[in-house]
């Protein structure tokens, strides 16, 4: 079963690996860079590879059972 979560930016965008380690669906900033490495993680519905990619608001990262919607902070 999936999970779904939101994550609201603050900021014009957050790195993937960044966003890995702040949610805890990855415990490290460098095995997040792995998990991405090793294509366990989709952005849109592709593969990244990009560790550092910039993810803004409308994006989906998937990995697992992990689903991510990246939203704009209304404040």
């Amino acid at each position: 079963m999936t999970q779904h979560h939101r994550f609201e930016l603050t900021r014009e965008y957050i790195e993937l690996d960044s966003l890995l380690k702040l949610l805890s669906l990855a415990p490290s900033g460098g095995i997040a860079k792995m998990m991405i490495a090793d294509g366990l993680v989709t952005v849109n519905g592709e593969l990244e590879l990009r560790k550092t990619r910039k993810l803004r608001h409308g994006d989906v990262v998937r990995m697992d059972q992990h689903e991510v919607l990246i939203e704009r902070d209304e404040q």
